[in-house]
Formats: C-alpha cells, sequence, structure tokens
C-alpha cells in the first residue's frame, strides 16, 4: 500500500513538474515595445545644455552618470538602459526636431524628464498620438497632470498653481495688507503661478498686486523690468524666473538699495546655479518652498540617502558644483524612473509603463522625510506637498508644516 501511494506520488510529481515546464512560458510571458529587448531598454530625454536656461543641463548630465552606475551594477532586471540625452536650446521648434528624432530614428522606448514648460507643450500632443509615454516631465506647470486629454503625458515636481497658491496663502497670513510686485516669465511656466496667486488672493488680488511685469526668455537680462516693479513701491517682490533672470534679479535688487521680502520659485532655489551668481548676502532671507533635501544643508549627512547620494556624486560626476541642487534633481527622477521600470517586469510595453506610473505610492529618501510620491488613475500629479523655507545666507532653512497644495 505504502509503495503503491509513493509510486502515485512520484508519477504526480513528474506530471506536476512537466506540466509546470508547459505553463511557465505562459507565466513569464515577455512583452516588449519600441525600444526594449532582452539586453536593452532605451530611454530619450531633451534638455537645455545651451541658451538661456543652460544651468539646467547638469540635470541631464547627472542622468547619464546615473544610468552608468545603474548599468554598472547590472542594469534594470537584468537590461542595460541606454540613455540618449539631446539639447534643444530651451527652443519649443527644436524639442519638436529632437521629440521627433528620438521616437521615429532612435526608436526610445519613452521620453524621460523633457525640461522646460514651452518645450513640453510643444511636443505633448505629438507624443500623445504616438502612444509615447512623456514620463515625470521637468516642469511644474498643472497641464501635465490631465490624464484624461493627454493619458501619455505625467509630471513628477509640484506644480507651480499649487507652489504660488502656498505663497499666496503666507502672504495673507503673515502680510495680509502688503502691495505685492510680479516678476514672471511669459509663457506656460510664469502664468501658472499667476493663476495659482489669484485662486488665493481672489477679489484682493487687483488691490494688493500693484506690479504685475513680464519679460521674454529672448531678452539679455530683466533689469529694466526689476527697476518698473520698484517704482510700484511694494513690500513683497514675488520672482518667478528661471536661474539665469531670478539671478539677475536678485543682483539688481541689491544694487538698487531696495529690501523688499522675496519670495522665488522653487524651480531656481539652487546655491550654486542661481545664489551664488546673484550674490550670497543679495539672497539672504528669500523666501521659498522645497520637498527635497537642500545638498548644501549638513542637517540631512547624517540620512542614508543623502550618503547614498554624495557617494554617487564622487563616483560618477566628481567635477559636479557640490552647492547646484540640479544634481540632486536628476538623481530623485532617475531613482523613480528605475522604480517604474522594475515595477514593470518583463511587460516592458508602453501601456504598462503608464499603468504603473498610476499607481505609484513610495518615498524617495532624498526628499524631505514626509513628502510621499503618490497617483492615481485620475491623480497625475506624483508630489503634491512642499514646506515653506528661507535662505540664511548659507543654506535654505525650513520652517512650518508639510503643506499640500493639491491642485484643484
Amino acid at each position: 500500500m505504502k509503495r503503491a501511494a509513493m509510486d502515485l506520488v512520484k508519477t504526480l510529481g513528474i506530471s506536476v513538474t512537466i506540466l509546470a515546464a508547459v505553463s511557465a512560458p505562459a507565466f513569464a510571458q515577455k512583452k516588449y515595445d519600441t525600444g526594449v529587448t532582452d539586453t536593452e531598454i532605451k530611454i530619450g530625454n531633451i534638455m537645455p545644455y545651451s541658451g538661456p536656461a543652460s544651468a539646467y543641463g547638469i540635470i541631464g548630465k547627472t542622468m547619464s552618470a546615473y544610468f552608468r552606475m545603474i548599468n554598472d551594477n547590472g542594469g534594470v532586471n537584468g537590461r542595460k538602459i541606454n540613455f540618449i540625452s539631446y539639447d534643444d536650446a530651451y527652443s519649443p521648434p527644436k524639442t519638436v526636431e529632437q521629440a521627433r528624432k528620438l521616437v521615429e530614428s532612435d526608436e526610445v522606448f519613452l521620453i524621460f524628464a523633457p525640461l522646460g514648460t514651452a518645450s513640453n507643450a510643444a511636443i505633448q500632443k505629438y507624443l500623445n498620438t504616438m502612444k509615447v509615454p512623456q514620463l515625470f516631465v521637468a516642469t511644474g506647470a498643472s497641464r501635465w497632470g490631465d490624464p484624461e486629454h493627454f493619458p501619455w503625458t505625467i509630471g513628477w515636481q509640484p506644480n507651480y498653481r499649487a507652489e504660488a497658491r502656498i505663497y499666496a496663502t503666507y502672504i495673507l497670513q503673515h502680510y495680509p495688507k502688503a502691495k505685492i510686485g510680479v516678476l514672471y516669465q511669459n509663457d506656460d511656466f510664469g502664468k501658472d503661478y499667476v493663476l495659482g496667486l489669484k485662486d488665493v488672493l481672489r477679489d484682493k488680488y487687483d488691490s494688493m498686486v500693484v506690479a504685475s511685469v513680464p519679460y521674454e526668455i529672448s531678452m539679455p537680462t530683466v533689469d529694466s523690468q526689476v527697476v518698473a516693479i520698484k517704482t510700484a513701491n511694494p513690500d513683497i517682490f514675488v520672482n518667478i524666473g528661471t536661474p539665469k533672470f531670478a539671478a539677475q534679479a536678485i543682483k539688481k535688487i541689491a544694487e538698487l538699495g531696495w529690501h523688499p521680502i522675496q519670495i522665488m520659485t522653487n524651480v531656481s532655489a539652487s546655491v550654486g546655479a542661481v545664489l551664488k551668481p546673484a550674490g550670497l548676502d543679495n539672497a539672504t532671507g528669500i523666501l521659498s518652498a522645497g520637498y527635497q533635501m537642500d545638498v548644501t544643508d549638513p542637517q540631512w549627512d547624517s540620512y542614508p540617502g543623502m550618503q547614498k547620494y554624495r557617494a554617487f556624486m564622487a563616483k560618477y560626476y566628481p567635477e559636479a558644483d557640490k552647492s547646484e541642487s540640479g544634481p540632486l534633481t536628476a538623481f530623485n527622477t532617475s531613482t523613480a524612473l528605475v522604480e517604474v521600470l522594475k515595477r514593470c517586469g518583463d511587460n516592458l510595453t508602453r501601456e504598462n509603463v503608464m499603468k504603473v506610473v498610476a499607481n505609484l505610492d513610495f518615498e524617495i529618501n532624498t526628499y524631505i522625510p514626509g513628502i510621499r510620491i503618490k497617483t492615481s488613475p485620475t491623480d497625475f500629479y506624483p508630489i503634491e506637498q512642499v514646506q515653506m523655507m528661507k535662505f540664511t545666507g548659507e543654506k535654505w532653512q525650513l520652517f512650518g508644516p508639510i503643506i499640500d497644495g493639491h491642485a484643484e
């Protein structure tokens, strides 16, 4: 009886093994779209390595270094990242040209973290028509969170309109009778901030904002715009400029011997790229809002995430300016991309990538503790929390609670 039972178990065992062998390919079937093979994933990127926003070029260079590190450690699920990054000089027609090249000639799997509001707006319709993911767009314009109309586009950082709402709320709480002067870039980037201020100030906007002066990115300086704003004598200066122009504005305010309360957009919060060129003394006291750790602040030195980041930079990009925040921005978004690709496993289709990015909930340990990356099929804004901060002359000092500027 025992022997018969053992024979049966053996027979069954063999049957189960055969069944597993037959069905294994069905479970582990690999699904690939253009740009993916058993050994490689082609990732496209567009960055302003030249032109008026060339300060951001360091982000693309750090991404290249990051993917070299990933490849040195075996890649993602055994596949190496082939990172192809082109310069668009912050010029939308050039962005279109480079996007077409990446999709139609290089045949990339997706386009990752292309930088600039106007640049991304120029390629959004094309990439959605081609059904190529426009992933973790490196701009906070609110238009990147519209899965209903643009299901292949998703943003990353807190959106500009929500960030401006936080500044307006802060002004109403602390300076309810203040007069405000606004310098803004005359495109979707700048206009989003203005809309955010209007969302909160509402009917007080027209009486509180005594000067609202736009500038074009083709201009060499914003000195005359700053002088025009000072003429209106506001108490608060809101600086909605990309790095080059934000630094010019800070410097000009100091030259004029003018001392308004200054609030500056987070995209220009880099100590190395903006505040040093403007003069650290001139930048002392400026307010902004942050969500990632400040690379110049020693309070983060003992955190495992920052230690890992510094070790990566020392090995893969040692010549980078250690006071610039751009490399950490690149490190964080690249970490997120690798996480998404890992979660895709062997189902590396563009459709599956978008399914994964529409269901994120995790933390990256080089963001301010408490900042969480969360998405859903109807919420394409991965980061929606920030904390107010003030520049001490050496580093950014966080204060107050973490605020959710949830987009309406």
